[in-house]
């Protein structure tokens, strides 16, 4: 009989920390190996009994720790539970292995499909026209080096290999690797000594599209093909976008040449791929002219490589591909401006578009195909084509972003030096619609490189001139989409296009062109409700109709962490469900189709948690084959910086988007009690919430003394500056310290806060809750997301956070109210589910977070003690350190906490 998952969990844990045990032992003696070992038997037993006695015990042990040993042990622990997330993975690889019997597999999606009278032509005509993108971000709650990712990785490597091995002398050669590599690991140092640059998040980012997009994404389409029947074409629907380098929003950082760079570094990795495997392929086709015959294009292809090599003479498709990887070779040269790895044997042209490119090895294919029949219509040629179809010379679309309050200084300063508008900013919304409807109908430019502008100004129209050269060299994908943060109104997106048009990637005309389409972001809880409004009135205006029309569709963000700093977790989940309804009719009406791209954290708080489920839990007809999705901080690495589980993620979303699209159980629309009972619930929820965060006296007080708000601002984990502003307050504050903060304090306030209190006064009986909870996948999901973060939180260690606080009765005061609502939110979530405990009935989540609890509290109760440290002036760096230890530690431990 198969293990369970916690017993499987269990001892891959027990053996990957036995060899961390033996390596501490050798490295730093028995003694130090002892009082890790004391302590940590300490907590595990405190864990399990749960006595005062046992209580006291860990105290001790903790308590007898010199600042030295302190920052010795958080590093210990700190490592063990990376140790612990290594085995995770290990056991979802296992499960990954068990193929296409999964239901969150294209396979098993179209299984449930068939089950539902949905046909498979059906699927493959959903695919034919689906667009599936996840998108990665620099957004930091990455507290990981990538020397520690790169470690964690060969460990995992290692664990694989040692899992397949079948005999024991393979097993004794694996560990001892595995000795090897985790004593490389123990030594390593966790923290960055230097803050990330966006040159580094850069790299990082291109690091997963390396090791994970580029080889697994054709092999997921070759494997699809066989499970969607062997359709004649299917489309390259999986793509993957970037915001590293084209992400202006608050962050100075991001500049033209660092658009520039982000691209050549994107361009550079797919290259290289490509000249590879034509390489490859130029090794491997050793067939003779004299023993097949081969088409006359690719004759033709073989003849314009002029290869005079005589021992090539009879080899026309090494002839043809030698020609290829010349052309491939100049265009490498082009656009990284540098010599590629492997020098060409003769000098060409290189090719104008990856379109080129991809025709040439299509010849190559066809001409196989023809002769040798289906025999080559799978391996390495074919996934090659697949791979450029997909990447192109870009490799990942790379959105532009930025506030919409700096297009309109932008757009101002622009008017006022050309005469044309001595104030715009000063211009009702009618005025500034029709003054920018104007100058977008005429070709007159208004930006002068002879003429004075604020930095500001020169900053823009540098980027988006960057962005106009990307365009040009690296091909029409590199760049679709420009989103607008704080999208309030329909000039805000009209500003964009004037913007565009100063560069030439908007041309005036009879049709308009636009080579980059402007995309609103709405993020609060007034922008979400007002974004169905803003929609129609922006895709009424001919001009813009003109625009869309071609594409036939219209894609709009929408941000799940403002939405919840601004009104709870479930009013901000209610809102975003209602405002992607609401935007579907809009577009619905109007002839077109929407697009929606959620802006997604890491944290439940920010819209973490089961892409599958969430993407289930759509509203219906809003999925319709198409959706992108922001990949932010941690979940990165969760998810691509293991190629098999990078396979797994890009097959899970792939799932979840075939079924929510096509199911026939989904209701055309949401039921009345439904949206009632859930509207009653959210405006509860809300009060509550904003009586606490933003009604409070001292909140922001309470929030900085009892979490390590300021010193996470200290960590080197992003280029982007914590908050807007330099005042202390929440508005300026990113959601992203935001919800990191209430993590590390154990109290994981933006995950439910407000939902006790709903359920108490909004009048709804648990009875019909617990029948939305069974029968609504949005409620269900919901409150499994919230379950989920109430199972990680603590409210005896937030308390101990609360001591942090110096105003002891403002402390008393809003602890109170947290510790109430967390009981409140627990009894009304447990009455709802019908379980007399979190996650009785999700066992296996219970055991893993079970499983980490005593790892993760010890550091919590250390990060307290130096917190109060440094508050008292104890400044020194062995203080700070550890500090910045336990934050790291304690993210690794929850895992989704940004």
């Amino acid at each position: 009989m198969s293990q369970s998952l916690p017993d499987q969990l269990r001892a891959t844990v027990r053996f990957l920390g036995r060899v961390l045990g033996d390596v501490i032992r050798a490295q730093d003696g028995e003694a130090v190996f002892n009082q890790i070992e004391d302590i940590r038997q300490a907590s595990v037993g405190f864990h399990r009994e749960g006595t005062a006695a046992a209580a006291q015990v860990m105290a001790e042990r903790l308590s007898g720790l010199s600042l030295a040993d302190t920052v010795r042990f958080v590093h210990s622990f700190a490592c063990f539970l990376q140790i612990t997330n290594i085995a995770e993975d290990q056991i979802q690889r296992r499960r990954g292995r068990g193929g296409d019997a999964r239901g969150d597999t294209l396979a098993g999606a179209i299984r449930a499909l068939k089950a539902d009278g949905v046909d498979l032509e059906a699927v493959v005509a959903l695919l034919r026209q689906a667009l599936i993108a996840p998108v990665i971000t620099a957004h930091p709650s990455e507290v990981r080096r990538k020397s520690v990712l790169d470690r964690v990785g060969a460990i995992a490597d290692d664990l694989d290999a040692f899992d397949r091995a079948h005999t024991d002398a393979e097993r004794a050669v694996l560990e001892r690797e595995l000795v090897r590599q985790v004593s490389i690991f123990w030594r390593t140092r966790l923290l960055r000594s230097v803050k990330l640059g966006v040159g580094d998040e850069i790299e990082n980012a291109v690091s997963y599209l390396e090791r994970s997009f580029l080889p697994e994404v054709p092999r997921l389409y070759a494997h699809w093909l066989e499970v969607l029947g062997e359709p004649e074409q299917l489309n390259s629907f999986l793509r993957v976008g970037s915001w590293v380098g084209g992400d202006r929003d608050g962050n100075p950082f991001v500049t033209a040449e660092v658009l520039r760079q982000a691209m050549r570094r994107q361009s550079q990795a797919a290259l290289r791929m490509y000249l590879e495997a034509v390489n490859g392929l130029g090794a491997e086709l050793s067939l003779s002219g004299r023993l097949t015959a081969v088409t006359p294009e690719l004759q033709a292809l073989a003849a314009a490589a002029h290869d005079s090599s005589p021992h090539r003479a009879d080899e026309p498709y090494r002839q043809a591909l030698i020609g290829v990887y010349a052309r491939l070779a100049a265009s490498y040269l082009r656009l990284t401006g540098e010599a590629p790895p492997r020098a060409p044997v003769a000098e060409a042209e290189p090719y104008d578009s990856p379109d080129d490119f991809k025709a040439d090895l299509e010849t190559v294919l066809a001409s196989l195909i023809a002769q040798h029949g289906e025999t080559f219509a799978r391996g390495p040629l074919p996934d090659l084509i697949r791979a450029v179809d997909t990447f192109g010379f870009h490799l990942a679309r790379l959105d532009l972003r930025q506030n919409s309050a700096v297009h309109a200084r932008t757009v101002a300063e622009l008017l006022k030096v050309a005469g044309v508008c001595e104030d715009y900013e000063a211009l009702d919304e009618a005025g500034r619609r029709a003054l920018l409807i104007s100058e977008l109908g005429h070709g007159r430019l208004l930006y002068s490189p002879f003429a004075d502008y604020s930095e500001e100004t020169r900053r823009e129209h540098a980027v988006l001139s960057a962005a106009a050269e990307v365009k040009r060299l690296y091909g029409k994908d590199a760049i679709r989409a420009y989103i607008v943060s704080n999208t309030t109104s329909v000039s805000d997106l009209l500003e964009v296009y004037l913007l565009l048009k100063e560069v030439g990637l908007y041309a005036p005309g009879d049709p308009p062109r636009t080579g980059v389409f402007a995309e609103p972001l709405f993020e609060t809880i007034d922008d979400l409700r007002a974004a169905p409004q803003t929609l129609r009135e922006y895709l009424e205006l001919p001009l813009v109709r003109r625009l869309v029309e071609p594409i036939g569709l219209q894609e709009v963000m929408i941000g799940y962490s403002d939405s919840n700093k601004d009104g709870s977790y479930l009013t901000s989940t209610w809102e975003l469900y209602q405002t992607s309804r609401a935007l579907g009719r809009v577009t619905h009406d109007l002839g077109l189709r929407l697009q929606l791209f959620h802006g997604r954290g890491g944290a439940v708080g920010r819209g973490g948690g089961s892409s599958f489920d969430a993407i289930l839990a759509q509203p219906a007809g809003t999925v319709n084959g198409r959706i992108r999705i922001t990949e932010q901080g941690e979940v990165v690495a969760n998810k691509y910086a293991d190629p098999e589980l990078a396979r797994q993620s890009l097959e899970t979303l792939t799932a979840g988007v075939v079924l929510a699209s096509l199911r026939k159980a989904a209701e055309a629309e949401v039921a009345a009690p439904h949206a009632d009972a859930m509207e009653a619930l959210s405006r509860e929820s809300m009060a509550a919430y904003r009586a606490l965060v933003h009604e409070t006296p001292g909140f922001v007080d309470y929030f900085y003394g009892a979490t390590p708000i300021s010193e996470i601002a200290d960590l080197n984990i992003g280029s982007r500056p914590t908050s807007r502003q330099a005042s202390r307050s929440l508005a300026g504050l990113r959601a992203i310290p935001w919800v990191f903060s209430w993590s590390q304090s154990r109290a994981m306030l933006p995950g439910w806060y407000g939902f006790g209190s709903a359920v108490a006064k909004a009048g709804v009986p648990i009875a019909t809750l617990a029948e939305l909870h069974e029968t609504w996948p949005f409620f269900s999901s919901a409150l499994a997301n919230m379950e989920m973060v109430l199972a990680k939180s603590d409210m005896a260690i937030a308390g101990r956070y609360a001591g942090l606080v110096q105003d002891e009765a403002l402390a008393q005061t809003v602890f109170g109210q947290i510790r109430a609502e967390w009981e409140r939110t627990v009894e009304a979530l447990l009455a709802i589910t019908g379980q007399t405990a979190l996650l009785d009935k999700n066992p296996d989540l219970a055991a893993v977070i079970r499983s980490r609890l005593p790892y993760i509290d010890p550091l919590n109760h250390l990060q307290i003690e130096l917190l109060r440290r440094l508050r008292m002036g104890d400044d020194e760096e062995a203080v700070r350190e550890g500090i910045h230890l336990t934050i790291n530690g304690i993210a690794a431990g929850l895992r989704n906490t940004g």
